[in-house]
């Protein structure tokens, strides 16, 4: 067995260097997974669900005074006039939530609203009213992304019944489940002119859809019929990370209503 000469004139014996360097990428792949895993788990915290409202108070959201409230029952009550929107800016994320229509009422779930003062032509609904019983939904309908594209099936239970809504936001795709059913498979990168969907009919948008931000608040919207809004929670997604909002940037929302 050939040996490795030393400074002390001692030999090592090439097996005995195999065994020292197979111990230390041993090492080296142990320390390497701990630090993945760490940052996993990590990651894994930043990505948990989280409550967007609490049940007892309008803590993390502003609106008109009294146009919003909490009932006994933790359930969130549009009484208007004026929208509920959130303190904080989400860029990816998912949003679930419960809702409730009264008879032939009107709402609407914002997202991404990137000017509080104007969450119509800053922001992307996904509209909320009673279309229960419509066979071919439109884009104003329950569930669409308002003007621009229909649900694939009209899945809103009848009023006063409630609801379950998921939307994801991830880059360019907007998706939306209603009640366990995925309705809608948008890339905002389509709609590329202003006020022009990509099948050719108008929309009301100033901005193309392609160019809206990809970060902002999230809007409940009152218009004018009772809505009941529970159980709202957050899932921001990746990197995009929910930040606070600018200075005075939502006491412009309330001094524009």
């Amino acid at each position: 067995m050939r040996e490795i000469a030393n400074p002390n004139g001692a030999g090592i014996s090439s097996a005995k260097v195999r065994s020292m360097a197979y111990a230390i990428r041993t090492a080296f792949i142990v320390l390497l997974v701990c630090s993945l895993h760490a940052i996993v788990s990590a990651k894994g915290l930043s990505e948990s669900w989280r409550p967007l409202f609490n049940g007892r108070d309008l803590t993390g959201w502003t609106c008109e005074p009294g146009a919003w409230i909490v009932e006994p029952d933790g359930v969130l009550a549009a009484v208007g006039p004026g929208d509920l929107i959130t303190n904080e800016r989400f860029g990816d994320f998912q949003l679930d939530l419960e809702f409730k229509l009264a008879k032939l009422a009107n709402s609407g779930v914002f997202i991404r609203i990137d000017d509080p003062g104007d969450i119509v032509q800053t922001g992307i609904e996904v509209q909320l009213c009673d279309s229960f019983g419509k066979s071919q939904p439109q884009t104003f309908d329950c569930g669409a992304i308002f003007d621009c594209l229909a649900p694939s099936k009209n899945m809103v239970k009848p009023p006063s019944e409630w609801n379950r809504l998921r939307v994801e936001a991830r880059g360019p795709w907007i998706l939306v489940e209603m009640n366990g059913e995925r309705i809608i498979e948008m890339d905002l990168r389509l709609w590329t002119e202003p006020g022009k969907n990509p099948d050719g009919d108008t929309n009301k948008f100033e901005k193309a859809y392609k160019d809206m931000a990809r970060e902002g608040h999230i809007a409940l919207q009152y218009h004018g019929q009772p809505v009941w809004y529970r159980n709202l929670r957050v899932k921001p997604l990746g990197a995009a990370q929910p930040r606070a909002a600018e200075e005075g940037e939502i006491s412009r929302f309330v001094a524009d209503r």
